[in-house]
């Protein structure tokens, strides 16, 4: 693939994602990480990184089989000698360990599960000093707060501590060593308590793994004790059981609860977009070692609500999808 193979926006994007959101500088080494199936966007930002540093590096490798999947020795290696690691890839490699050993080594890391060209190029276009202010603000009271319930149109209806546990602002602007953050981002999130959650949430906008969730095949999962312990709602939920099964019951922990603060994200079926859309809110099944928790399980699932309410300590935050606080 030449330069002339690049799509203009696409380059633009990859430009705008190097520069902006990664604070790429020309003395640093650059390492880029993509599969097969976004070899297009790796190749965009290889290029926009040849203007942008002294030394861009793409490596190749087979596409991961799970969200959460480790990465080759060779790239983790890789990836602790770079400055700044890009990862464009059709798996999440957010809660690797690789990503986690490549922060502690001093990289910024930006990953980008399941990107698509179309979400490179409109995503990129937005405000990204505004969206960082509002996670921000979101993100210190999602830190100061004990208790969480949300409920939704749907049915969802669970409660959750937070207590002592410190929220992670997901800005899109990873400008310090070893940072690390999804691009396109937009989001406030954290781990729920291990073993608190109770009660039921249900998946009606998107799950990692399955895409976009139809009317009839809403997911139904019920949680106890801090893990999902059944789940219903058709041939999706079929799915989704057959991608926890093998991982047992660490696959089922309630791992993240996350609010979308991207006005500009929309939700179309893929997990890295849907999760930033303003206006929703997610909890994820699985891994949560990298927030600070003790379940390594190599998988983790982001499942959508959408226009949930729901409360900080008994205090309304967000009612039918919109916020009831000043966050602008």
């Amino acid at each position: 693939m030449c330069m002339e193979d690049i799509p203009h926006d696409l380059y633009h994007a990859a430009e705008t994602a190097l520069r902006d959101c990664m604070a790429l500088k020309q003395d640093e080494v650059l390492l880029v990480i993509t599969d097969a199936e976004k070899e297009l966007i790796g190749q965009a930002l290889w290029y926009a990184g040849r203007e942008l540093s002294r030394e861009p590096v793409l490596m190749m490798m087979n596409p991961r089989k799970e969200n959460g999947e480790n990465l080759p020795p060779l790239i983790e290696e890789a990836m602790k000698k770079s400055d700044v690691v890009i990862i464009p890839t059709a798996k999440s490699a957010t809660h690797t360990d690789a990503r986690i050993n490549a922060c502690a080594a001093g990289a910024r890391v930006g990953t980008m599960p399941g990107i698509t060209q179309d979400t490179m190029e409109r995503c990129f276009s937005v405000d990204y000093k505004k969206i960082a202010e509002r996670t921000i603000k979101l993100n210190d009271i999602m830190t100061d707060a004990n208790d969480v319930h949300i409920t939704t149109p749907a049915g969802t209806d669970i409660k959750f501590s937070i207590k002592g546990i410190k929220g992670i602002a997901s800005t899109g602007i990873v400008s310090e060593p070893g940072k690390f953050g999804n691009l396109p981002s937009g989001e406030s999130y954290l781990m729920p308590v291990e073993g608190d959650a109770e009660g039921v949430f249900i998946v009606d906008g998107s799950m990692a793994g399955l895409g976009l969730i139809e009317d009839d095949e809403k997911l139904t999962i019920k949680v106890e004790k801090g893990f999902a312990t059944d789940i219903t709602g058709g041939e999706a939920a079929k799915k989704l059981i057959k991608l926890l099964e093998p991982h047992g019951k660490p696959a089922r922990n309630i791992a993240e609860f996350g609010v979308g603060t991207n006005d500009g994200a929309r939700v179309i079926g893929e997990i890295l977009e849907d999760e930033k859309v303003m206006g929703t809110v997610h909890l994820a099944l699985g891994n949560n070692k990298s927030m600070g928790g003790t379940v390594g399980v190599q998988l983790h699932l982001d499942g959508i609500m959408m226009n949930p309410s729901f409360t900080l300590d008994g205090k309304e935050i967000m009612k039918d999808g919109k916020f009831l606080i000043d966050l602008d």
